[in-house]
This record gives C-alpha cells, sequence and structure tokens, in this order.
C-alpha cells in the first residue's frame, strides 16, 4: 500500500473518551477530526473562514484503537469561485509499531464565507 495522499494537517492519540459502547473508537470522533483537518486546508487556502457544506464517500477501512496515533492527511482537488473540494485521509500507527494503516478516507466541500456568513471569492 502506498502513503498518505496531501499535507498532514493533525496529528492525535486515541484515547479512553473517544470510544463507543463497545470500546472501539467511534467513527464521529474520526469524522470531526477529518473535519477539523480540513477545514484548517480551506481556511489556509481562502486565507479566511471557510464552512464544511458537504462531506461525501466515507468509507471505514480498518479499525482504530485505543492508544493509536491518527494523522490525518489534506489534499485540495478542486476550487470553484467560493467553493473547495478536499480529499481526506486518516491513517493510524500502533504506537509501540511505525507501520500506518489508511483507516478511512472521504472528499470534504467547504465554502469560504464572509464576515456576514455570506460566500465569498476563494482568492481575493
Amino acid at each position: 500500500m502506498s502513503g498518505p495522499v496531501g499535507q498532514p494537517v493533525i496529528r492525535m492519540t486515541a484515547m479512553p473518551a473517544d470510544t463507543n459502547a463497545y470500546g472501539d473508537i467511534f467513527g464521529g470522533w474520526l469524522m470531526a477530526l477529518m473535519d477539523s483537518g480540513a477545514g484548517l486546508a480551506a481556511s489556509l487556502l481562502c486565507r479566511g473562514r471557510a464552512v464544511t457544506i458537504a462531506m461525501d464517500g466515507m468509507q471505514f477501512h480498518q479499525p482504530v484503537a485505543v492508544g493509536d496515533e491518527v494523522s490525518v492527511y489534506a489534499e485540495v482537488t478542486a476550487t470553484g469561485s467560493s467553493s473547495i473540494k478536499i480529499a481526506v485521509e486518516a491513517w493510524r500507527r500502533h504506537r509501540h509499531e511505525e507501520t500506518r494503516v489508511k483507516v478511512t478516507e472521504a472528499q470534504f466541500t467547504f465554502v469560504a464565507i464572509d464576515d456576514n456568513g455570506r460566500p465569498r471569492p476563494v482568492h481575493g
């Protein structure tokens, strides 16, 4: 398997508080990390506020365990006049090993907004 696509944007350790009722890392925790990472990439590109308007194609490939290091990578794949599409991947590494494994991926769409919450140009 090849390595992550995009730039590293977040790295976290999965903790017991991030688990679901069965003791597995909650998928919503991963989604929140990925949304935060995509938001960092979107805000940097548009030099201001950007909001999530869609998340598509999330697929969970592998589980994440308590104590795993989770790294999120983001790559801008398209820009419109006010929108930004970002491919995001989350990878895990067991804390005592070097091997990384992709656990999930998704496409996020953001819109650059002004101080009044209205769409604004991505570049400008």
